[in-house]
């Protein structure tokens, strides 16, 4: 068969001839896009697309250099381009990265970086204002009625100039903190990613800024422990450091930094630390304040012991490390073997007045109910609205003063060691007044607030309250007996102390007994006359009968703390443990609220320039049953008219006093009005011990006790 070929064919093209199969030649001609029907639908389904033109192509050919030079990137980023697994390498080999794609992956990572730092710090700028940190407020206190009564001095700092700051306390600081200062450019990358690891892979935080950056936080940030507040002081360090010199930082460094004791900068730490100003610190001093940087609150050695041991261990470091780096030579370095021992208090408040007694406790309450760190108190702006009355604390005070003028008159040289401790508390737990000592300057030791010397016969309604409230045992099975104030019990001087297999001898093997005031006996007396009466050996054997273990619990309830209290042996229940005056107060008062104790509290209300700080505040609870304390208050009203016939008959007053049967103590402890005074006078010499020391008289007899002349003059009452 012959093809013929038209004449209009080009001769360079070619023709394809397709042949069906047998077996598809009743179908439709596919090839050529004919439907059975003769129709050509089928043509644009099966038509193959031209292939797109490559990115090269598409370039202008006006631009043959960016041409070049894109076709030059095209094929290097091939060859970056991974293709596994690598069928030139065997094993592992064949899944891992080349070198090219892990250069340049570093290098994208770099460039990022620089690029995302480079725009942090050009839009980073140095704050206009100080922040609180770098102006302090004082604390404003108020009397309850809403008077000022005092601005405290706690928040102290005062400039110097770093040339007045010795070159020895600036290397002690370096040597502590910073010993490339003068050399870095602000910031510590080491430090910087190790406190970023810190607090993002272990929720805590650790040091390593330096000394730029630390006053970056001190003068224009808050101190939160966030990342993005350490990002911002790198950068604004950084940027500090190209603007300010190395010794304008340091020297503001040094005078904002917090050194304890209400006390920011190195001047005011020198001052409340060692009593002198910082040009007369030696280095071993110097070494210590650069201690307290690292955290006051760890490393003043007058808060604890443990405190006291990181101090010393601390110093050594510092001036070891200034021997290190060439600011103290070894041998001057061998003349401070001996830690430098700071004063244990920084020099006396302002005003010295017995106000500052209230200061004091008021300060301590407020930090703890509002739960304000020392930190926090010391930067100021706080307004206390304490609950001490001016009045009741003025009459307090007066016969307190009075008393001790009389004293000194009557015995000089045993009054150089009396004390009185004296607070009012009412029944709903405000303390109303206290007497803390003669002079807060010479004298810091709070006398209202010490666990020094015994309760006494003072303790005898705690264990009336015990016996009312839970009954006794005469017998170690069976349920408890009642016992109501008409219970008949021995009150013979001298009786033995029983227990029910009989009497109870104490480890040296002696019988124990027990004693009246005087060796008075009083037969067989019912435990009301006997309380009213202070008639000891009836309530000696009650507590034995009660169980030591639940006169303690009583008491305790009722507002006693537990760490006043000593072994539990018979004597407890004449008032061997040693509450302060104020616990003793508080005690009483409960009673006289019928049965419902408050914890003692000195603040009602805290706000920080005009917003209100939320303070928890004690709530009332049940210690004994309602029945119970009007038993006691009873017997109590009852001991006051027995022992003052002559009082004001319309006086609504329960009282007792208290003695111990080794004359350390007297006590004087009573309601009046719906407020709770407890005063104790004892004898202690402080620059030799805190060993109490017989009265000797000097406290006032039995009829006629000094305690009691305080008490009446604080209450008004004759």
């Amino acid at each position: 068969m012959q093809l013929k070929v038209p004449a209009s064919l080009n001769t360079d093209e070619t023709m394809l001839l397709r042949t069906v199969e047998p077996a598809a030649a009743g179908n439709a001609d596919t090839s050529s896009g004919t439907a059975p029907d003769g129709s050509g639908s089928g043509r644009s389904r099966h038509r193959r697309r031209a292939p797109r033109a490559s990115p090269l192509s598409r370039l202008p050919a006006a631009a043959p250099g960016l041409t070049r030079l894109v076709t030059r990137v095209a094929s290097y980023a091939r060859r970056l381009r991974p293709v596994y697994p690598h069928a030139d390498r065997t094993g592992w080999r064949r899944w891992a990265p080349s070198w090219r794609q892990w250069l340049g992956a570093v290098l994208a990572f770099t460039g990022l970086t620089a690029a995302l730092l480079g725009s942090a710090y050009a839009a980073t700028d140095i704050p206009e204002n100080l922040n609180s940190y770098a102006t302090q407020q004082d604390n404003v206190y108020f009397w309850s009625d809403g008077t000022p009564m005092a601005r405290t001095g706690w928040v102290r700092r005062q400039a110097m100039p770093l040339k007045d700051i010795p070159e020895d306390v600036r290397d002690a600081v370096l040597a502590a903190e910073n010993a490339s200062f003068y050399s870095d450019p602000g910031i510590s990358l080491s430090g910087l990613t190790r406190a970023l690891w810190r607090t993002v892979g272990r929720g805590d935080t650790q040091g390593g800024s330096t000394i730029t950056q630390q006053y970056v936080k001190n003068v224009y940030l808050n101190q939160d422990r966030s990342v993005g507040r350490k990002f911002t002081e790198a950068m604004i360090a950084l940027k500090l450091d190209s603007r300010m010199s190395k010794d304008d930082i340091l020297e503001g460094y040094l005078n904002t930094s917090w050194f304890g004791r209400g006390t920011y900068g190195i001047q005011r730490a020198a001052q409340a630390y060692y009593g002198k100003n910082v040009g007369e610190l030696n280095v071993s001093e110097a070494a210590f304040l650069a201690s307290l940087l690292k955290g006051a609150g760890l490393y003043d050695p007058a808060l604890s012991e443990a405190n006291h041991a990181r101090a010393v261990e601390r110093w050594t470091w510092i001036l070891d490390r200034m021997v290190d780096i060439g600011t103290l030579s070894k041998a001057e370095r061998a003349r401070y073997k001996e830690f430098p021992e700071p004063l244990e208090r920084a020099p006396g408040f302002d005003t010295g007045k017995q106000s500052d007694y209230l200061l004091e406790l008021a300060a301590r309450y407020a930090k703890k109910a509002a739960h304000i760190s020392d930190k926090e108190f010391d930067f100021g702006g706080y307004q206390i609205y304490t609950t001490f009355d001016r009045k009741q604390e003025s009459a307090l005070t007066d016969a307190v003063s009075k008393a001790r003028k009389q004293a000194r008159k009557e015995d000089p040289a045993k009054a150089k060691s009396l004390h009185f401790g004296a607070a009012s508390v009412a029944t709903d737990g405000r303390i109303l007044a206290m007497h803390g000592g003669p002079d807060h300057r010479t004298q810091g030791y709070n006398e209202s607030n010490a666990t020094t010397v015994p309760a006494g016969s003072a303790f005898l309604p705690f264990v009336y309250a015990a016996a009312l409230e839970n009954g006794v045992h005469k017998t170690r099975e069976g349920a408890a007996t009642e016992v109501t104030p008409q219970t008949l019990y021995d009150g013979d001087d001298g009786i033995a102390v029983r227990t029910p297999e009989g009497p109870y001898w104490d480890r040296g093997g002696k019988q124990v007994t027990s004693h009246n005031d005087g060796k008075k006996s009083y037969g067989r007396i019912s435990l009301s006359r006997a309380l009213a009466l202070s008639a000891n050996t009836p309530f000696m054997q009650l507590g034995m009968d009660t169980g030591l273990d639940t006169v303690r619990d009583t008491a305790q309830r009722a507002g006693l703390l537990s760490s006043s209290f000593g072994p539990q042996v018979p004597a407890m229940s004449l008032g061997s443990a040693t509450p302060s005056a104020i616990r003793m107060a508080s005690g009483y008062a409960t009673f006289a609220a019928a049965g419902k104790h408050v914890e003692p509290y000195s603040v009602a209300r805290i706000t920080r320039n005009g917003t209100e700080v939320t303070l928890t505040k004690p709530a009332s609870r049940r210690a004994v049953k309602a029945d119970v304390a009007a038993a006691v208050q009873s017997a109590l009203t009852d001991a006051f008219r027995t022992a003052h016939p002559g009082a004001d008959p319309a006086a609504t007053v329960a009282g007792k006093r208290g003695t111990t049967q080794n004359d350390t103590a007297a006590w004087y402890v009573g309601t009046a009005d719906s407020v709770s005074t407890a005063v104790v006078a004892y004898r202690i010499d402080l620059a030799k011990s805190l060993e109490p020391l017989p009265l000797k008289g000097i406290a006032g007899s039995l009829d006629d006790s000094v305690p009691y002349r305080i008490w009446s003059g604080a209450r008004g009452i004759g």
